[in-house]
């Protein structure tokens, strides 16, 4: 097979670190304010659209394994250029590096701005943007197997904010669940597509896959990854649809840093202070993945040593965190980038896996042909 992918053993991974990958891709910035637009399309059945939001992940991951699976130890980029050939191959690769790209700035950009909203208001963006940014370029310099530590970490070391979010339990009323689809089922898809930018993560499968040792175990673990991911949205959601009021939650930009601010600790005044600094650990991870992702696509065009692709990345990431800074920005941003996302993620690997397998099939009947001539 053409443009065969060649990985150290020191860089393979074993499955069951294919769970931590995709749920940490997962659980990004979207967290913190999903509930008010998927509420906005969906109202009280809100729940219902993270969880068909959810469905639909496994869904498009069972596209996206089969496609891997028919190539064995070759990643998306390997599958655009024997599919599609050199030139279109390259420049469908250069598409999805600039995607990689897009997310990359889309998780920065809403996190500065949390910091900036919540915790440091006088704090210059510049430097919040480059602290990170240096950050992530440092985790991306050891490897794979050192990003692969950091989701690990960022799982064990942030699984305890979520558990916080009993106490606003106290004050809520489960009534407010009630009716069940109340509202049409269209507003209830409208919601699943309003999810876009909050679940996605999941595709870095496509660019991991020939980096997992086992590869019998990764339907397992990437389904787990994909069902924990989907319990933690709904659970946060049904928490805020019945804490807050219909009015509040159409107002609250960041519901789930409010829903932190409920519990009150003695020797901490603000707990979603720490909420919102502590989830820098969660970030870093989609930071570190995607910056990763777009460098092994970069690498099949021209060739780049990491270091210095990393240190054009980022600068290019800090001018465009310069000139995009304003909530209006960010909101259109955000509002392109869901919509790119959806067709990209949720379209485009089921068309892949359909050119995938007529090509599969083709190929197969011609090599008969030939052994019969």
């Amino acid at each position: 097979m053409k443009n065969t992918l060649h990985i150290s053993p020191k860089e393979t991974i074993n499955a069951f670190l294919l769970f931590f990958v995709i749920h940490t891709n997962q659980v990004a910035v979207g967290i913190h304010g999903f509930q008010r637009l998927i509420f906005e399309d969906a109202k009280h059945d809100a729940w219902i659209s993270v969880i068909l939001a959810g469905l639909l992940t496994h869904i498009v991951a069972v596209f996206m394994l089969k496609t891997l699976e028919i190539y064995g130890t070759q990643d998306l980029y390997g599958i655009h250029l024997d599919l599609f050939g050199q030139w279109i191959g390259n420049f469908i690769n250069a598409l999805y590096v600039l995607y990689c790209s897009a997310a990359f700035f889309t998780i920065l950009q809403n996190y500065i701005e949390v910091i900036q909203t919540w915790v440091f208001h006088d704090l210059n963006f510049k430097f919040i943007a480059a602290s990170i940014l240096l950050l992530v370029c440092y985790a991306f310099l050891g490897g794979i197997r050192v990003i692969i530590g950091v989701t690990f970490f960022s799982f064990v070391f942030a699984i305890w904010l979520f558990p916080m979010l009993s106490f606003p339990l106290q004050y809520t009323e489960f009534r407010d669940v009630l009716p069940f689809l109340e509202n049409d089922f269209l507003d209830i898809l409208k919601g699943v597509h309003s999810m876009t930018l909050t679940i996605v993560g999941f595709e870095i499968l496509n660019i991991i896959y020939p980096y997992v040792k086992e590869k019998k175990k990764v339907s397992k673990f990437l389904h787990l990854g994909l069902l924990v991911t989907t319990l933690m949205y709904l659970s946060v959601m049904l928490v805020s649809i019945t804490f807050f009021s219909e009015g509040q939650l159409n107002k609250t930009i960041w519901a789930t840093l409010s829903l932190f601010g409920v519990l009150k600790l003695p020797f901490i005044e603000r707990t979603e202070l720490i909420a919102v600094c502590y989830w820098l650990l969660i970030i870093l991870p989609n930071l570190c993945l995607y910056l990763w992702a777009a460098h092994r696509g970069i690498t099949r065009i021209v060739k780049v040593s990491a270091s210095k692709f990393a240190w054009a990345f980022i600068s290019t990431i800090f001018i465009g965190c310069i000139l995009v800074e304003s909530r209006t920005q960010i909101n259109s941003l955000n509002t392109y980038f869901s919509q790119v996302a959806f067709y990209i993620v949720f379209v485009y690997p089921i068309f892949l896996f359909l050119i995938a397998l007529i090509k599969k099939k083709f190929t197969a009947k011609r090599r008969n042909l030939n052994e019969e001539g």
